[in-house]
């Protein structure tokens, strides 16, 4: 089991924001030999072959960019290999979905997602606990501009007339899950067209809602621009997991994380690398448990959580394209 490292209050540091195993299987099939979609009722929602499953979507994806994906240019000017408009699905009951075909690290996804959730914007707080993702994008001071955090927790308000008041779409939400949970505009945007240029990086992940059905929380995702070897698996857990969290504070079990993409891609220094993963059969996928006395979504530290029976894949290494 691995336990996020144990620290007393003196040692927790929250962001500081503007806001103070069986057979591997690869796809389960019916006898006469027709697969069984991902959430078939005909299919068990916790079965090893449902637990493969989630890994498989994933490699899925790769291979379907690698074999039908279209060659074009980019801002970065590495080349991509995509493809435009796909999904994934995950039952959250099935394990925590977190890539056994490579190892990842957890700590950076976990700190990443406090960081979002305080509003943070400084790369300070993620240096401090040797998280280093964002770097490559910040000033020299560490900013980063009016990125995810800031949208998420103190977006602008329309008018000068406002005096200033900004909109803390997360709080906003939670209110609306308790009070209103049947409601279909439990949505957080972090594409902020007024601000898109002044951010460092504009959000790839732009736009998250939020669906309550007999007592379980549901998420999906619009994802615009996914890098899909390195940005994806992380993408996969930090949403993942706050869809966990959202639910214990709101007293909800988790349900599904749906995971859409817009430009789903392969950078053409990563092809070697993806069919290196794609040799790698799935292993049974790890759990994730949370705090269960953490009741305020903002009070979560690093500590708040377990991962146990994380038996990934080796790493792979590949560049990151700027």
């Amino acid at each position: 089991m691995e336990r996020m490292p144990a620290g007393g209050p003196a040692t927790v540091e929250r962001p500081s924001g503007r806001l103070a195993g069986g057979e591997w299987n690869r796809h389960p099939v019916r006898p006469d030999g027709s697969r069984i979609p991902t959430g078939h009722p005909d299919r068990a929602s916790s079965t090893t072959s449902e637990r493969d499953d989630v890994v498989q979507q994933y490699l899925d994806l790769m291979q379907k960019i690698l074999d039908e994906g279209t060659d074009r240019g980019d801002r970065t000017g590495t080349g991509t290999r995509s493809i435009f408009g796909h999904q994934m699905r995950f039952d959250l009951a099935a394990g925590f979905p977190l890539v056994t075909t490579k190892k990842l690290h957890l700590k950076s996804i976990i700190h990443e997602l406090l960081w979002f959730l305080a509003g943070d914007t400084n790369i300070g707080y993620l240096n401090r606990h040797g998280v280093k993702i964002w770097d490559d994008w910040a000033d020299e001071h560490g900013e980063l501009g009016p990125v995810y955090g800031a949208q998420w927790r103190s977006w602008p308000a329309p008018t000068p007339e406002d005096g200033g008041r900004t909109i803390d779409q997360i709080a906003t939400v939670l209110r609306m899950i308790r009070e209103t949970p049947e409601s279909r505009r439990l949505i957080v945007s972090a594409w902020n067209p007024a601000l898109v240029d002044a951010m460092a990086l504009p959000p790839c992940h732009a736009l998250f809602q939020f669906y309550v059905a007999e007592g379980r929380l549901s998420c999906q995702l619009y994802q615009r621009s996914a890098d899909v070897f390195l940005g994806v698996p992380f993408n996969i857990a930090s949403y993942a997991l706050l869809t966990m969290m959202v639910a214990q504070v709101t007293g909800l079990k988790p349900g599904h994380f749906v995971h859409t993409f817009g430009d789903a891609h392969l950078y053409a220094n990563h092809f070697a690398q993806a069919r290196e993963q794609l040799t790698r059969e799935p292993r049974p996928l790890p759990t994730m448990t949370l705090n269960p006395a953490v009741t305020d979504l903002f009070a979560f530290t690093y500590e708040d959580f377990t991962l146990s029976g994380y038996d990934p894949h080796p790493h792979i290494k590949a560049p990151i394209a700027v």
